[in-house]
């Protein structure tokens, strides 16, 4: 983990998104400014973590930052913009949603989103940069959470398991079953139901 400072700047938030490979649900983004006087330990790309490890986490996160925000762009939103514009869409969102405004901000991956401030894209910032890190751990929390309730209400695709990505298993269950109000439209395997 490297750390990301510069002179004078203590407002950094790190921004990341979650979902844009699922062939249903939200796609995800969170925002967060670190407090440096509050470290967290641990913090690491979501996908490196158990799940018993990110809710820790994702919990010690929201309780020691100086602000966090979650952003979405929803099913419909993903299949007229296109997943990219959509997961820059959340990322806006979540910036406008923190409660102060940053003066700066690091985004995961090679892209940036329209922002209020300066800021950097950084390719595989959620494995070197805390402040992504820690977005990229709420984002997956959250939209975990959202999915494994998802699948309560549509029973059948098995969504608490694979949270919407296109595993064997979910495209078997969309043949069988059709697609659903929170299935991407736009995307191949969905697209090809309709």
């Amino acid at each position: 983990m490297i750390s990301v400072t510069w002179p004078n700047l203590r407002l950094l938030a790190g921004l990341d998104e979650v979902g844009r490979g699922p062939l249903a649900g939200p796609v995800v983004a969170a925002a967060v400014i670190l407090d440096p006087a509050r470290p967290i330990a641990g913090l690491a790309d979501s996908k490196a973590l158990t799940e018993k490890r990110r809710a820790a986490l994702s919990i010690e996160i929201r309780e020691k930052a100086l602000a966090w925000a979650l952003g979405r762009a929803e099913v419909e939103e993903i299949d007229v913009l296109n997943i990219l514009q959509a997961s820059l869409l959340a990322m806006q969102r979540a910036v406008a949603a923190l409660s102060i405004a940053p003066e700066y901000a690091v985004v995961d991956g090679n892209r940036l989103p329209k922002l209020p401030c300066p800021a950097l894209a950084i390719i595989k910032g959620d494995q070197t940069v805390p402040a992504i890190s820690a977005a990229s751990i709420i984002a997956k929390v959250a939209r975990d959470s959202e999915m494994i309730l998802l699948d309560t209400h549509y029973p059948g695709y098995g969504l608490a398991l694979h949270k919407g990505y296109p595993t064997k298993a979910h495209v078997l269950a969309l043949d069988v079953l059709g697609v659903s109000a929170i299935h991407r439209r736009s995307f191949g395997p969905v697209r090809k139901l309709l």
